[in-house]
């Protein structure tokens, strides 16, 4: 018994098929080799063919099933995790009106400001437990006023995940944590988000159907079974934005426990079962996996857009010859705090962070004499784990204080800098676990399909790997060099 994982995400599209019997991954794969375009008109911009996904979606799963030589009709479920806050528009024969304004999308964030300024913060808050913000909801209110005669064609949105999972059965489904990362998910009435639907005069009717995160959202089509090489009796029973199901990932599902993630963007993700809000905005709270109206288990989501982005980017101005690992290895030669270079990260869009600024990357005290490459490879993950930081202590004023902080061994969490760092910093230990997105995926479905009874016995094979402990001893290196850092970010992000 084989259960099928989807991770939808803005870089690549990855696929992972799981033994149900003993968690273990039998085959996956990622396309393509080279990160998706990410199309951007003009500045703060960000879109993706959604075609595009399912292009590489049906190659790595075609890959995976030839790696893995299984019986197509043995794999019982498909589990989706997919790129938060999306936009995607189809009209009424189920065709894509536009491309996607994807998570990294600048352009609503005076929409989502005026709106939450209309409506009243503390309405805002009260029922969304955020602003309007740059969210879903808000993108499509840009699409109403800017491509009117596009928007009279549409006939249901989704987020990427809907999508995907609409491609797959021919069902308009949406869940409640997908509609409240949207922004379109009242807490308060325990609904729709009726209020601010109504004063973007959008019709709730353009929303698909609620249907429960675990569950049996329908088989796969005929003709989609076919193209994918699988069988119709395969069901989808799972779907979740990437952040929740990174945290379903690692088993994180209770108040306190926290779950981070270092891809394109990071992500510090921490539960309550309290409904708790930032008042600027800063972090945002979102329906988790588990919530429930009677039990509202929300995720409190910091993100940083600038992160594996960063340091991919600084790997390729660095030539052809250089990679992760020799970058990792410079860096450690470097003592903390970079001997004063300090880099902001924040260069991939408007960041909530800081209340939807555009502040862009910057590198400041740079000496021509002392630095090197790898002060820079250094200076760039600590101005990521300094960013990290600095969203946490928002989080603490919120009552979510990291002790234990669970990711997966994967992107950024390869490197001992970035991990030492962040453990350094937050005085919490690091758990690193042999798991990923797309393995998540594959293994909510199973909850989802019945085939577990119970989270606990659906991630009892999840795999510590390693423990980072804080160095004590190092501690008043790390926060010194970060109050430096912080003082730079607070000074140049004023003056912006």
């Amino acid at each position: 018994m084989y259960l099928l994982g989807f991770d939808i995400g803005s870089s690549s599209i990855k696929v992972n098929l799981v033994d149900a019997e003993n968690g273990n991954s039998v085959a996956s794969d990622f396309q393509p080799r080279e990160e998706m375009k990410i199309t951007a008109l003009k500045a703060g911009w960000a879109e993706q063919d959604p075609e595009l996904w399912w292009e590489q979606l049906k190659i790595a799963t075609h890959n995976v099933l030839i790696e893995s030589g299984i019986d197509k009709d043995d794999i019982v479920s498909i589990g989706i995790s997919y790129q938060m806050h999306g936009l995607v528009c189809i009209d009424k024969s189920g065709n894509v009106i536009r491309p996607s304004i994807i998570w990294c999308d600048s352009r609503a964030v005076e929409i989502g400001e005026l709106a939450f300024s209309e409506i009243g913060k503390n309405v805002c808050l009260d029922h969304f437990l955020n602003s309007p913000g740059n969210f879903t909801a808000s993108k499509l209110k840009w699409v109403s006023e800017n491509e009117p005669e596009l928007f009279r064609k549409i006939d249901k949105i989704m987020l990427p995940g809907d999508y995907i999972a609409y491609r797959l059965t021919g069902n308009k489904y949406t869940t409640q944590t997908g509609l409240s990362e949207g922004i379109m998910w009242d807490f308060k009435e325990g609904s729709i988000a009726k209020k601010l639907l109504n004063h973007y005069n959008i019709d709730p009717g353009l929303l698909c159907n609620i249907v429960p995160v675990f569950s049996n959202q329908g088989n796969l089509t005929t003709k989609t079974a076919a193209e994918l090489g699988l069988s119709e009796k395969t069901a989808v029973a799972y779907r979740a934005g990437d952040q929740p199901n990174n945290a379903l990932s690692l088993n994180v599902l209770n108040p306190s426990e926290i779950a981070a993630s270092a891809g394109t963007s990071g992500v510090i993700y921490g539960i309550s079962s309290e409904i708790r809000y930032d008042p600027q905005s800063r972090v945002n709270s979102f329906a988790h996996v588990n919530y429930s109206v009677e039990e509202p288990h929300l995720g409190v989501l910091l993100c940083v857009n600038g992160t594996g982005i960063l340091n991919s980017w600084i790997r390729r101005i660095s030539g052809k010859e250089m990679n992760y690992e020799i970058m990792n290895e410079l860096a450690a030669k470097v003592p903390v705090g970079s001997e004063n270079l300090k880099i902001i990260p924040f260069g991939n869009g408007a960041e909530r962070l800081l209340q939807n600024k555009d502040i862009g990357a910057s590198a400041h005290g740079l000496n021509f004499n002392i630095h090197d490459h790898g002060h820079l490879y250094r200076a760039v993950q600590e101005g990521i784990v300094f960013s990290f930081q600095y969203g946490i202590e928002i989080m603490e004023n919120m009552g979510i204080k990291p002790s234990v902080i669970r990711a997966g061994n994967a992107n950024m969490f390869l490197s001992p800098v970035f991990r030492e760092t962040l453990a350094g910093i937050t005085q919490a230990e690091i758990e690193l676990y042999d798991t990923d997105g797309s393995k998540g995926a594959a293994l909510g479905s199973g909850i989802g399909a019945g085939v577990f009874k119970s989270f606990s016995e659906a991630f009892m094979n999840l795999k510590k790997i390693d423990t980072v402990y804080p160095d004590e001893k190092k501690y008043n290196e790390y926060k010194n060099a970060y109050e430096i850092w912080k003082e730079t970010l607070n000074q140049y992000a004023i003056k912006s």
